[in-house]
């Protein structure tokens, strides 16, 4: 015990490890995930060796959480903000009032204190942000001792591990299980026919797999059937859809421009879509093994799409309008949206910000990424722009304003997560700076909650068991309630009111309690990534307005 009284560092990664390790636990579809883990362990530890953590070290890393997860959802959070997007707006709306009213009458029927309280509204909406801003805000009161505020600050923590459990099996459950009976429909069946009413095509693929039979191919034929036929007649025959990349007449590579006649027996490598290519064998004569010393090698660009001109445009449209695309023979091979990849169809729509891969020769690719935006900068952190984010942040926290006589400020937490969202949405716009790698956030984004929450966990662990004592029965209730009355209106209104289709409202109600466990077993049930379409919009929404229920409910109470 004295060492790690002594060290608490020590202390601290041993919870990480612990709680991480914890968190691996599975219970049928329900896992506990490393976060709710770690605040277990170090609640467990907290209370026995009675560890003091510098508080500091809890808002540096939780800044950088906060500032990192507004970061990463920015683009998305914007991109939602029109009329389309609106009713699943709405999903979210039911959500922050439900949980703030529950919030707020259990504490005044039950006299809960503002601690309690902040901690029931984290755990139950499954939401660990809001810890991190209600805590900071309990700090910021000006009627409590230090005393008082460190107890206060204790019970948020032990309010939310307890909430947070039976919340998540909760909503896991209702999601997963009980939504699909309520709404009378087979997961599995609904989002199969919704994915091919949308993309006219059967299943989406998982994060983990990839197309068996790719939709870009090269292939090379012995011309039979296009003698005489020049490189460019047959090229524009396929409207553009494959390119003639290099050609062998006996043992010479002519360079096949699009006057050059091809005569029989001559060697054709042919690149393009996987129909168009086959169709060209018919054009050209029987495939061949190969052309042997003959390889053209492909290059390969990731680019922002950062030219207005192109959003909203599906694939298509831009092939189109940018007649590069055919007359260099360079294709889209996938679509980045945020972290989710998009399939690169035809009517696949483009916004301002995607980042589409472009394959071809690379000159071609060249000359097409001056058209339609800019080579995306995405291999190393950008710590000047971090930096420069996190400070704004900072700064943003610091205001005061009063509503009805009572001080709301957004603290060190809410001001980065409003910066961390304007500064990844500016960054999208033209991804020429302010690189933070998708990896990187992500790492910065766990390591910098984990660790507050371990910190969170040490320092209220000798208020936990008595907080238990007093509340033990209220808090399972109050989880379970607090998911199942929002989930239950949102499930009604987005079904009779709003017409959401039923595959999506089921990964939208997910959303709107940033619940990544329910999502997952949704989409196992669901055999299908189409639930995700609904759940990125709320849960991108959610990430940034559930953060901010900590600092009102405090606010409201400790007035």
């Amino acid at each position: 015990m004295g060492v790690l009284q002594d060290h608490p560092e020590l202390a601290l990664f041993l919870c990480l490890a612990a709680g991480y390790l914890l968190g691996k636990v599975r219970v049928g579809p329900i896992t506990l995930g490393g976060i709710c883990g770690t605040l277990i362990v170090s609640l467990l530890l907290g209370a026995w060796a009675k560890i003091e953590i510098d508080a500091d070290v809890k808002t540096i890393f939780f800044a950088l959480f906060i500032f990192a997860l507004g970061y990463m959802a920015g683009p998305q959070f914007f991109a939602n903000l029109n009329r389309k997007s609106m009713r699943f707006f709405a999903l979210c709306f039911i959500e922050l009032v439900s949980v703030l009213g529950l919030a707020y009458l259990l504490a005044k029927v039950f006299d809960l204190d503002v601690g309690t309280a902040s901690g029931i509204l984290a755990g139950a909406a499954t939401e660990s942000a809001v810890v991190g801003t209600a805590t900071e805000a309990i700090g910021k009161l000006p009627d409590l001792t230090a005393d008082q505020i460190s107890t206060y600050q204790g019970h948020v923590a032990t309010a939310y591990t307890v909430c947070y459990l039976f919340g998540l099996v909760t909503i896991v459950i209702y999601t997963s299980q009980i939504m699909p009976m309520l709404l009378r429909i087979n997961l599995a069946d609904a989002s199969r026919a919704l994915w091919e009413k949308m993309r006219g095509s059967g299943g989406g693929l998982e994060s983990d797999e990839r197309e068996a039979l790719p939709g870009l191919v090269g292939r090379t034929h012995l011309v039979t059937l296009a003698d005489g036929r020049t490189v460019g007649n047959l090229e524009a025959a396929f409207g553009g859809g494959v390119t003639v990349e290099a050609v062998r007449r006996g043992s010479k590579d002519l360079t096949p421009a699009p006057d050059l006649e091809l005569t029989l027996s001559d060697l054709v490598l042919v690149v393009g879509r996987r129909s168009e290519a086959i169709a060209a064998g018919r054009a050209i004569g029987p495939e061949t093994p190969g052309i042997p010393g003959v390889d053209t090698p492909l290059a390969t660009r990731q680019v922002a799409m950062t030219d207005p001109s192109v959003a909203g445009k599906s694939l298509d449209e831009i092939r189109a309008t940018h007649a590069e695309f055919a007359r260099s023979g360079v294709y889209v091979t996938d679509v980045l949206r945020g972290e989710q990849h998009l399939p690169a169809n035809p009517d696949t729509v483009v916004q301002r910000g995607d980042v589409i891969t472009l394959v071809g020769a690379r000159s071609g690719l060249n000359r097409i990424v001056e058209k339609i935006g800019t080579v995306a900068k995405n291999d190393a952190t950008d710590f000047i722009y971090l930096g420069l984010g996190i400070a704004v942040g900072s700064l943003i926290g610091q205001l005061v304003v009063r509503l009805g006589g009572v001080p709301l400020s957004l603290g060190t937490g809410g001001g980065c997560l409003i910066s961390g969202l304007l500064f990844g949405w500016f960054r999208s716009r033209r991804q020429t700076f302010g690189a933070f790698p998708p990896q990187a956030a992500t790492t910065i984004k766990d390591m910098g909650l984990a660790v507050f929450i371990a910190c969170t966990g040490l320092t209220s662990g000798p208020q936990a068991w008595p907080l238990l004592k007093e509340y033990g029965a209220l808090l399972p209730f109050a989880g379970i309630a607090m998911v199942l009355v929002p989930a239950t209106i949102s499930l009604f209104v987005g079904r009779k009111l709003l017409k959401i289709e039923k595959p999506l409202l089921i990964g939208a109600i997910a959303g709107q309690q940033c619940s990544t466990p329910a999502i997952t077993s949704v989409t196992q049930v669901a055999q299908s990534s189409v639930p995700m379409l609904g759940y990125t919009i709320t849960y991108a929404l959610s990430n940034f307005l559930l953060p901010l229920t900590g600092p009102i409910l405090v606010g409201i109470l400790g007035a």
